[in-house]
Order: C-alpha cells, then sequence, then structure tokens
C-alpha cells in the first residue's frame, strides 16, 4: 500500500512506511500530517502526487516516484544468497522504504523488518558480478532473526502466522471476500451472545476470531490488514470529540 502524505506548509509525498518515513526520519508525528490518499496502484499514486503538489503549490518532483522505484528491491534469491539491485552506497535507503517486503528462497521465508537493516548493512557484499548490486548470505540472515531454536525472540508476526495458516488450508486458492464477510457476520454473532452472556472466554475466542477473518478477507482483496489498521489509526489519531452515553462522537467540522 502507498500512502500519500501532506505536512501542512511543507510538502506532500509517498511512501510505503509512514512511521518510517515520515515519524522517524523527518520528526513529524501522526497529529502533524495527513494521509491525503493510499492505493496499491504505483502509477495511480505517482501521478497523484505530482497533481496534488501542483494544487497545493508545493514544489513539483522532477522524477515520478514510480520512477524512483522501477527496479527497487526486487530480490534475486539463490539458494544461498538474496541479492538486492542496488549498491551499498543506497540499500540502506531502499531497505527502509521497503519495510515488510516478502521474498522466498529454496530454504527460507522473509519478511524485512526494521530491526533487519543494521544487521543487513554490517553483512551486505558487493556482488561480484555487478558493483550496482548487493547480496547477503541466506544462512546466516536466518540464524540472526528468524531461526527460533537459537533465536527465542524470532517469533512470526501474528499477522503473518494467520496468513501462513490460510494459505496452508487453501483459504486463499479457493475462498473469497464475499464468504469471509459471511463468516465475519457469524462471528460478530457469536460475540454479541457472549458479551449479554458475560462469557469472558468466548468474547476473547469471537474477538480472535473476527481478527483471523478480516485478515483473510484483507489479504482476498491484496491488501493487508496492518495497512487498513495504520490507515484507521492515521485518521482517529487527529479526531477530536467526547464521550456521549458510553461512546466517542467526533466532533462535527
Amino acid at each position: 500500500m502507498y500512502y500519500l502524505y501532506h505536512i501542512p506548509g511543507k510538502k506532500i509525498g509517498v511512501t510505503r512506511n509512514l512511521n518510517n518515513r515520515v515519524t522517524e526520519q523527518q520528526g513529524y508525528a501522526p497529529g502533524e500530517y495527513e494521509v491525503l490518499f493510499t492505493s496499491d496502484d504505483i502509477n495511480l499514486i505517482s501521478n497523484k502526487e505530482i497533481e496534488l503538489q501542483k494544487s497545493y503549490g508545493y514544489k513539483i518532483d522532477r522524477t515520478l516516484y514510480k520512477n524512483l522505484f522501477k527496479s527497487n528491491m526486487k530480490i534475486n534469491p539463490t539458494k544461498q544468497t538474496s541479492t538486492f539491485p542496488v549498491p551499498l552506497n543506497k540499500l540502506k535507503g531502499n531497505l527502509s522504504d521497503n519495510l515488510g517486503l516478502e521474498w522466498e528462497t529454496p530454504d527460507f521465508k522473509f519478511k524485512l523488518q526494521k530491526e533487519h537493516i543494521p544487521w543487513i548493512m554490517q553483512n551486505a557484499k558487493t556482488s561480484m558480478y555487478n558493483n550496482n548490486r548487493s547480496y547477503i548470505y541466506n544462512k546466516a540472515f536466518y540464524e540472526a532473526f528468524f531461526n527460533q531454536k537459537h533465536n527465542p525472540d524470532a517469533i512470526p508476526d501474528r499477522f503473518d502466522l494467520i496468513r501462513f495458516w490460510a494459505k496452508d488450508r487453501g483459504i486463499y486458492d479457493k475462498g473469497n471476500s464475499h464468504t469471509q464477510y459471511v463468516k465475519l457476520m457469524e462471528e460478530a454473532g457469536e460475540l454479541a451472545a457472549a458479551l449479554l452472556n458475560k462469557d469472558m472466554s468466548e468474547i476473547v475466542d469471537a474477538i480472535g476470531d473476527m481478527v483471523v477473518v478480516l485478515t483473510n478477507l484483507a489479504e482476498l482483496e491484496g491488501i493487508k490488514i496492518e495497512d487498513c489498521i495504520d490507515v484507521a489509526y492515521n485518521v482517529i489519531a487527529r479526531r477530536k470529540g467526547k464521550m456521549i452515553n458510553g461512546t466517542f462522537v467526533k466532533e462535527q467540522l
């Protein structure tokens, strides 16, 4: 998912990771910027960025966003190595812009996280075949972060575990978002009954089941539930209102 963000009075830009790009790199908290547009279409988001930069009167980027990353992070995996399509001096920035990127080798499956970047930068080497490429050894990367036998903290993300489970059971190949929506309504009914009965174990079970269904529904629609959560949070982070009869009512503008 690509996010078209606006820092009022400063700039309009595009990123795939708001926290890393806008908050950590540029220093703006969620309430200090706004998301104007989201899309998984890099062509659409690239053109929209230029369009809005013009309409807001900001400096226009010389290069379309999509052209900055045409070959970005199309990782070439072999049994021994994973090769990045950028030289070492550009690797860190490209990694930061591609958090969440997944790739598979014959033996391992990886998902790029923020904590991996320092290790990759320390262990990456320039390709002997192309100075504009760099690589890491798969086994070393796996042992450092993903092998639970040697690294007890190497626990896969919960949403990843749900997706692995669903993929193994054919939900993505044979299911669809409509059936998942029906399943979600069933689970919502079970949650309602559990709340009425004040059955805490059933409440926990129903909420968990709804998260699983929502994760799979999002995946079937070609999006990640993490992106949906990010978009929702960036909206509510700026929302003002008050509690009325036990419900938060947003301030009407």
